[in-house]
């Protein structure tokens, strides 16, 4: 897994260690395993957040963990020119390359510890697709899509697009140096992450060391997942045991609790786990398909809006 690291994590900052007497870790709420379903034109996904209930995912919508796959020369896919409107969506690659293309201009090749950020806002088309060097040559693909939503007062903002290089990212490890933590959006103990953000939020990826723990301070008015991309350990404040394609919704609290099996399979090393979270905006939401929007009738308008072109076209030269 090629995710950016750093060959001595004790030279980073050190997220400082919580007093258990003035801190409350937050309990498991929920936990869930990822159904394994197909995307785009065929490539296999876990879906992180079905069962879970928009009120306890609130301000976040979707959630797919794409591989890890070692796919044959050919194999590689992606998605077909598709519309958006009232969400941004976070694509992480941990292994593999895509490239983004989108109808207002943004896009590039993200690959290991990439993140391409875009914000739908009012309407875009935008299309994910492996280069062709990869789908020539094949090799592991491994990423995550996760899905924001906008406030209704954001649901027509400008779209955006933001190239987020995985050295960007704001690297810490814990006082042991037992994990490393690379801040994507938001802030975690005081160190902010590149990703520019609409609506309030933290995105992290943790690799936690076998045998070794994390507690972070959490915003209390934030909601907080944890997911696992590899390996095993334990979650939140009573421990429960956690797996590769499962999530923990967590409880009340202002620290999260994470831990790695002392004994990790020989093709994990370590426990790799995605963690969001952000302040609920609680607000009606209608969502269908590509369109997350407030209400039933500005679903339908979105619908109308793509097929009348007002959502964007198709550059000439990707048509």
């Amino acid at each position: 897994m090629p995710a950016i690291t750093v060959d001595n994590l004790l030279v980073l900052p050190r997220v400082p260690e919580l007093d258990p007497a003035a801190t409350r870790s937050r309990p498991v709420h929920r936990l869930i395993t990822a159904p394994l379903g197909l995307e785009g034109e065929g490539f296999q996904v876990r879906r992180g957040f079905a069962g879970v209930p928009m009120s306890e995912l609130d301000p976040f919508i979707h959630f797919d963990q794409i591989g890890e796959a070692d796919l044959a020369p050919g194999e590689p896919k992606g998605t077909p020119w598709h519309p958006h409107r009232g969400f941004e969506t976070v694509t992480y690659v941990l292994d593999g390359a895509l490239e983004h293309r989108d109808s207002n201009g943004g896009g590039g090749l993200i690959t290991d510890s990439d993140t391409q950020w875009m914000t739908a806002g009012s309407g875009i088309l935008h299309i994910e697709t492996p280069p062709e060097s990869f789908v020539m040559s094949g090799g592991v693909i491994h990423a995550t899509q996760l899905w924001v939503n906008l406030p209704r007062t954001l649901k027509f903002a400008a779209p955006r697009y933001q190239d987020i290089r995985g050295k960007q990212a704001a690297l810490l490890t814990t006082a042991d140096g037992g994990a490393l933590i690379r801040v994507i959006a938001g802030d975690v103990a005081g160190h902010a992450g590149p990703g520019v953000t609409h609506t309030p939020i933290t995105v992290a990826h943790l690799s936690v060391e076998p045998g070794a723990q994390v507690e972070l301070p959490w915003n209390p008015e934030y909601n907080a997942l944890v997911y696992v991309l590899a390996g095993t350990g334990t979650v939140g404040a009573e421990k429960r045991p956690i797996r590769l394609g499962q999530l923990a919704v967590l409880g009340e609290g202002d620290a999260l609790r994470m831990s790695a099996d002392a004994r990790q399979d020989t093709s994990t090393p370590r426990l790799e786990l995605f963690v969001m979270g952000g302040r609920p905006i609680r607000e009606p939401v209608a969502h269908y398909g590509p369109f997350v929007m407030n209400t039933r009738a500005e679903l339908l308008q979105a619908f109308e809006d793509y097929q009348a072109g007002r959502l964007g076209v198709i550059p000439a030269d990707q048509a």
